[in-house]
């Protein structure tokens, strides 16, 4: 399987969150598991850290670096298609982040790890909750 992490479930496993289902827990966790991270959770995670919606230690940069070595993950690098395809997916709501993230999953044919309601309905999207 090919999993994209969307952004809360990154961060959800590397946080031993409890909202974490035991699905995606042992689907993260499986060796035959290709994970692919997009920049944009990064920035999204920077982003949740300045405005002191999540704290992490012993700083936002340093934590990430740790954690991107800690959990590997493919680089969903963002290009020109992604763009185009972000705006032509159809989605409930304008949020750039989760249209950047859905067009990277459709363009590199990825399954999207996620519990967002405004992705998990998309038809074109696969996810797994």
């Amino acid at each position: 399987m090919k999993l994209l992490l969307d952004t809360h479930i990154w961060l959800w496993y590397l946080l031993d969150n409890p909202k974490l289902s035991n699905k995606l827990k042992t689907a993260i966790a499986d060796l035959n598991t290709e994970l692919w991270l997009s920049p944009i959770s990064i920035w999204e995670t920077l982003i949740l850290a300045e405005k002191g919606r999540i704290s992490l230690q012993p700083d936002p940069i340093a934590w990430i670096n740790l954690a991107l070595k800690i959990l590997e993950t493919r680089e969903a690098q963002i290009n020109y298609a992604i763009a185009i395809l972000s705006r032509q997916i159809s989605l409930p709501h304008q949020d750039p982040a989760d249209r950047f993230i859905a067009a990277s999953a459709i363009y590199y044919g990825l399954t999207l790890a996620t519990v967002d309601a405004n992705l998990t309905g998309n038809s074109a999207l696969p996810t797994l909750s």
